[in-house]
C-alpha cells in the first residue's frame, strides 16, 4: 500500500498504547495518533479525521461500546472502520461488539501481525468503496448532463447563433470530441467511436471547457450551438 493512512488508537493502558503505536508506525504507510480516552479521541476526530480507529473497550467514563455508538450516530463517521481491542474475549462480548458496529474484534493478547493484516484489509475495502462511490456519482452527473443536452438538441432550432466573443481554435481531435459531445454521447461511447481511451476523451473535454470558458458539458454544448462551433 503506497498511500498514507491516518490511524487513531484509543487505549487507556500506556504500555500497550505506546507499543501498538510504535509497531504500526514502523510501517511507512501509517501515521498514528494515540490517545487515552474516548473524549480525547473525539477531539481528534473533529480536528483531523482518521482513516481507521483502533479502540479498547474497557475504558473509564466512556467505554468502547459507547464511543462506537456515538461514532455511528454521526453521519461523518458511519462508515469509518473500527477495530476493537479488548481483554474480553467471550463470544457474547464479540457479538455485542459487532452489533455495536465494529468491523473487527481482536482479543488481547494478540499478535501484532494479525492486527496489521486486519487494518490493511479494512483500508483496502474502504478505499475500493470510496472509489466506487466516486465513480458512480461521476457517471450519474454525466448522465444528468447528457439528458439536458438531448433536451437542448430537441430545441436547437430556437437557438440563435452569434459570433463567439473570443477566438477559439480547435484541433481536429478536439472538434471531433466536441461534435460527439454535442450529439449527447458519453465518454465511453466517444472513446469507442474515436478508437481512443476514456482518459483521453476526458482530457479533450477538459481542454474544451478551458478554451470555451465553460464548466460542464451542458454549458459547452450550449456555447458550441450558440456560436456555431458544431453542427
Amino acid at each position: 500500500m503506497s498511500e498514507q493512512f491516518k490511524l487513531l488508537l484509543v487505549d487507556d493502558e500506556p504500555g500497550l498504547r505506546e507499543a501498538v503505536q510504535a509497531y504500526l508506525e514502523d510501517e511507512e504507510e501509517f501515521t498514528v495518533t494515540a490517545v487515552a480516552s474516548a473524549a480525547e479521541a473525539w477531539g481528534v476526530l473533529e480536528q483531523n479525521p482518521p482513516d481507521l480507529v483502533i479502540s479498547d473497550i474497557m475504558m473509564p467514563q466512556v467505554d468502547g461500546y459507547q464511543f462506537l455508538a456515538k461514532l455511528r450516530e454521526d453521519s461523518r463517521f458511519k462508515a469509518l472502520p473500527v477495530v476493537f481491542l479488548t481483554a474480553r474475549g467471550m463470544t457474547g462480548d464479540r457479538i455485542q461488539g459487532y452489533q455495536a458496529g465494529c468491523d473487527a474484534y481482536l482479543p488481547k493478547p494478540f499478535e501484532p501481525e494479525e492486527l496489521l493484516a486486519i487494518i490493511r484489509n479494512l483500508l483496502v475495502r474502504r478505499s475500493a468503496t470510496v472509489e466506487a462511490e466516486g465513480d458512480s456519482a461521476k457517471l450519474e452527473a454525466i448522465a444528468r448532463e447528457i439528458a439536458a443536452i438531448k433536451g437542448m438538441l430537441n430545441q436547437r432550432s430556437g437557438i440563435t447563433q452569434t459570433p463567439s466573443p473570443i477566438k477559439i481554435e480547435l484541433t481536429p481531435r478536439e472538434q471531433s470530441v466536441l461534435d460527439l459531445v454535442a450529439q449527447g454521447l458519453m465518454n465511453k461511447e466517444i472513446a469507442s467511436q474515436l478508437e481512443t481511451s476514456v482518459r483521453n476523451v476526458e482530457k479533450y473535454v477538459s481542454r474544451l471547457f478551458s478554451k470555451t470558458g465553460t464548466n460542464s458539458r451542458t454549458e459547452l454544448v450550449r456555447y458550441a450551438l450558440e456560436h456555431g462551433l458544431t453542427q
